[in-house]
């Protein structure tokens, strides 16, 4: 009993259900409003894992830190980050999405504060910790509350959502790096600016969150066939072994796009084009800051295309189609990669195929286990990102062994395994789980 009340539901789904101000009018406009909350916090809290890239030459230089010891800051962020969000969103199921929200904002504010002032490496650990943490508040409250609040469309909802994760840092990409490298300003003048401004408007949309009465959302706008009845907390999740091939397929995706994330500018730097003029579409900027920002761009889209499809033509086989992609791109990333042209246009396509685990896994999650506990269940799949995390640190040390080939060939095996098992284990698997779970 006591395991039912801390952390779970029972699986015949007639448990207790947390019921969070029915008494709201549940109209197109009024969960859209929501949505555009959500995706807007998202967005604020992009660039602490984005923007870490365009930070770590300038950390570098002026302090002479180790580059693979600076990194591991970038881990922590993103393990704390992932980790913590069933935690959060647990809470969220619990008691509603404002109060996370609200605390998250401030959290995420002080992190980049600390590293405008930071001159040790200890205290970039620190602000990392303190970032993960309020990044994990708001991400695990607004793709939750999407879910929740999209039981018909959570493909589309999840990948809006995430949307902001990818493309927040778009818009911010060209004044981050003008501020770093401008002598009157510098890279701890845009920590300090940029994160005081993210923190103050996650704080203030906070107060605005609601969570829907799940019965009467799903009343109006029920969940497609694929969906299981049975609502499971994480408790149970975690006994299914479903879940768990799930999570090392998210891993295994999650790996090489952080790699990619994390290195994009050392790549750029080691093959001697960061600063090389690149024109598009009548558009001239310099081949780091131009691949940074069509990345952004490119992996915010993918996120609700993808979901999209994936409502349409399953998940898995979307998964299929978008991991088979990635492993593509990455590939022919490192094989041609030293031309700034090239580089520019294919990191944005391995980030538009990688973009789509933020909306496909959470929707999938939220299909098979049920939306009483959908915030808690993403979050718990979503630590997988916090493992693949744990693998960026060492690509370091491949690319010192092997060269990034070695990383790019690593990065694109994942993706190409994860791909087999979508079609091949998870849509037989699934489907069986969901036909005797009706």
């Amino acid at each position: 009993m006591a395991r039912d009340v801390l952390f779970s539901a029972e699986s015949r789904g007639d448990a207790n259900e947390s019921v969070i101000e029915p008494h709201l009018h549940y109209s197109e406009k009024t969960r859209f409003a929501q949505l555009i909350i959500g995706i807007v916090c998202m967005a604020m809290i992009a660039n602490l894992q984005y923007g870490w890239t365009l930070f770590v030459n300038p950390i570098v230089e002026a302090y002479h830190f180790d580059k693979r010891a600076l990194q591991y800051a970038f881990t922590i962020f993103v393990v704390c980050e992932t980790w913590l969000v069933p935690f959060k969103g647990y809470a969220v199921d619990k008691i509603g999405p404002r109060f996370l929200i609200v605390i998250g904002g401030p959290l995420v504010g002080a992190s980049w504060v600390m590293n405008a002032y930071a001159a040790s490496l200890n205290t970039f650990y620190l602000a990392a910790f303190i970032g993960g943490v309020g990044a994990a508040a708001v991400y695990g409250t607004c793709v939750g509350n999407a879910l929740k609040w999209f039981p018909d469309r959570r493909g589309l909802a999840a990948g809006l959502t995430a949307m902001g994760f990818g493309v927040g840092s778009a818009v911010t990409v060209m004044p981050i790096y003008n501020m770093i490298h401008s002598p009157d300003f510098g890279y701890k003048s845009a920590f300090l600016y940029f994160g005081i401004g993210q923190g103050v408007i996650v704080f203030l949309l906070g107060w605005f969150f609601r969570s829907p009465d799940l019965k009467a959302i799903e009343a109006k706008y029920p969940a497609p066939m694929q969906s299981a009845r049975p609502q499971y907390g994480p408790l149970d999740v975690v006994r299914v072994s479903l879940f768990w091939i799930m999570y090392l397929m998210f891993v295994m995706m999650a790996a090489g796009g952080l790699m990619t994330v994390a290195q994009l500018g050392p790549i750029a730097a080691d093959f001697k084009i960061a600063d090389t003029p690149v024109t598009l579409v009548g558009i001239t900027l310099a081949a780091l800051p131009f691949a940074l920002t069509l990345d952004r761009i490119f992996n915010g889209f993918s996120r609700p295309f993808f979901g999209w499809m994936s409502d349409h033509i399953g998940r898995e086989n979307t998964m299929f189609v978008a991991f088979a992609f990635e492993g593509a791109g990455i590939l022919l990333l490192g094989q041609y990669g030293q031309d700034p042209v090239l580089f520019v246009i294919l990191s944005g396509l391995v980030f538009f195929a990688w973009g789509e685990i933020y909306s496909l896994f959470p929707a999938l999650c939220g299909d098979t286990f049920g939306s009483q506990y959908a915030a808690a269940n993403a979050g718990l799949l979503y630590t997988a990102k916090g493992t693949a995390a744990l693998l960026v640190s060492y690509t370091s040390v491949l690319a010192a062994n092997y060269g990034w080939h070695g990383v790019f060939y690593a990065a694109a095996s994942l993706n190409t395994i994860a791909a087999i098992l979508a079609i091949a284990v998870l849509k037989p698997l699934r489907k069986r789980y969901v036909t005797c779970n009706r």
